[in-house]
């Protein structure tokens, strides 16, 4: 017990420094930060946007890539979490901003200013929404237009999660075209080409510089009733960006009119079509511009295991379970000893834990984002943490209450108060049942922190979050792989911990 009561102390220290380094405000250093979405041409943006900048003189440049949808990335940039990503003037005006055309820049801005930021540096290029069909279908059916999927009643659409919800979204495209009871399902956007090939949906949305709709023989539908704005690429940064790096915006500027539509369905097919990174993309990019990035070899597995980012990712991935965990144990084992004491109070403490277990991660997620206004590992670890304490709570609860009577009142005799009787009978009787709770809630946490990356926390879930953007199974591998082995790791740690800390007989 006194070994157990040795290491909380040194843990306690160590989470302190932990979350004090995590609380450090986001621009509090002279870092410019980039942020991208959760689809293949934000992610090639962002890392075109970091190494241009990294190309002025002095600049530290970090790249945030798959933060999550608009709303997330616009948070970031108002909280000062990031300081730049790319996006759409229709995106811009409807999404974020809630008017019902596109202006002019002067206008966007002058909105835009309210917020503090500004957008600018047109890239060259615009990508809209778009619905797609497989050419067989649609010839086989004569459907060349939106309108026409009224005469298919029963056409089933795949639709990503953001577009399902965007004013500029499905809501308002079914209303414009009378679409009411067509079948709609969710689907990320770089699942949804699999399904429509293999015939398990009829329609998906696709952004109009998507490599694959050739690539898969899709047939764009018409955009007969005007409904789609125009959706211009462009720079939206914090107003004080060019003052405060003006090297780097210098840099940045030179990205004005310097990419086609070609060029980047280029770039886009290097990744989704010949299976390379979005780093190589850009760099190549950067280095050899203008013109589309010659084909090369796609990396194996082991490549892209092994990849530069790994010891990164590795560290980013145990702060966040070690922190989450050890915040756990330091409130769950006190809710647990006070849910056995007091029977009362422990079903009301038992019923909270559970609920918190059924809340989605990306939902509290973004409560947290909400209340925090923060994105990275504050809010992840504190989501990590309310979802370790039900089995640390319950496991301490059912262990403690599975000591004898006998061993009480062997303890009372001995003329223990219940301070004593805690320490020296009844947790030490208790241990196990309690490690068994911690391992239980140190293997959810690791699984658990790879949604972490929605919001710019890191880890293993990078990689698994670019995987799933371009269906690619070798990246997603790669940042399962790690936290499957991770969580052996913890687990094996557990094992040498019960050795020192319970007694062998």
């Amino acid at each position: 017990m006194h070994v157990f009561c040795g290491i909380s102390r040194r843990c306690l220290r160590w989470i302190g420094v932990a979350l004090l380094c995590c609380a450090l405000p986001a621009g509090a250093d002279d870092v410019l930060r980039v942020g991208s979405k959760r689809f293949t041409e934000s992610y090639v943006l962002g890392e075109l946007i970091a190494r241009t900048a990294q190309q002025a003189a002095g600049v530290r440049v970090e790249h945030k890539p798959g933060l999550g949808n608009t709303a997330i990335l616009f948070a970031a940039l108002k909280s000062g979490a990031i300081d730049v990503y790319p996006d759409y003037t229709g995106t811009i005006a409807l999404e974020l901003l809630g008017l019902s055309r596109v202006p002019v820049l002067e206008e966007l801005n002058r909105q835009l200013a309210v917020h503090g930021l500004e957008a600018g540096v047109f890239l060259g290029f615009g990508n809209s929404y778009a619905l797609a069909m497989r050419e067989t279908q649609a010839a086989k059916r004569d459907i060349r237009r939106i309108t026409d999927l009224k005469e298919f009643g029963a056409a089933r659409l795949g639709l990503s999660p953001e577009f399902l919800n965007r004013k500029d979204g499905w809501p308002a495209l079914r209303d414009t075209y009378d679409l009411d009871g067509l079948p709609v399902r969710g689907l990320e956007h770089g699942l949804a080409y699999e399904a429509l090939a293999k015939g398990q949906v009829d329609v998906i949305d696709v952004y109009t510089t998507d490599p694959k709709i050739s690539g898969y023989g899709l047939r764009v539908l018409e955009d007969d009733q005007r409904f789609f704005p125009e959706y211009e690429a462009v720079l939206v940064y914090r107003a004080d960006l060019p003052r405060r790096h003006p090297a780097a915006w210098a840099q940045l500027s030179t990205l004005q009119g310097s990419i086609t539509a070609a060029d980047m369905m280029a770039m886009n097919a290097a990744v989704e079509l010949q299976g390379r990174s979005f780093a190589a993309v850009a760099a190549e990019r950067v280095q050899a511009k203008p013109g589309a990035p010659d084909a090369g070899a796609a990396p194996g597995l082991a490549a892209v295991l092994f990849g530069p980012d790994l010891g990164r990712l590795t560290r980013e991935h145990l702060l966040l379970v070690c922190s989450s965990l050890l915040l756990s144990v330091m409130v769950g084992v006190p809710l647990g000893i006070w849910a056995q004491r007091a029977p009362r109070t422990g079903v009301w403490i038992l019923a909270l834990t559970g609920v918190l277990q059924t809340v989605p991660s990306l939902a509290l997620l973004a409560f947290l984002i909400a209340v925090l206004d923060r994105i990275g590992a504050v809010p992840a670890i504190l989501a990590l943490f309310l979802y370790a304490l039900l089995p640390v709570v319950r496991a301490t609860e059912t262990a403690l209450a599975g000591v004898g009577n006998g061993m009480r009142d062997a303890g009372r005799a001995l003329g223990f108060d219940s301070r004593q009787l805690m320490r020296l009978i009844e947790l030490p009787l208790a241990m196990p049942g309690v490690l068994a709770g911690i391992k239980t809630a140190a293997v959810i946490n690791v699984g658990t922190a790879t949604v972490a990356a929605f919001v710019g926390a890191g880890g293993y879930g990078e990689r698994i979050v670019a995987g799933l953007a371009v269906n690619d199974h070798k990246l997603l591998l790669a940042g399962a792989i790690p936290a499957a082995l991770l969580a052996l790791s913890l687990e094996w740690g557990f094992r040498w911990l019960d050795r020192r800390l319970l007694p062998r007989n």
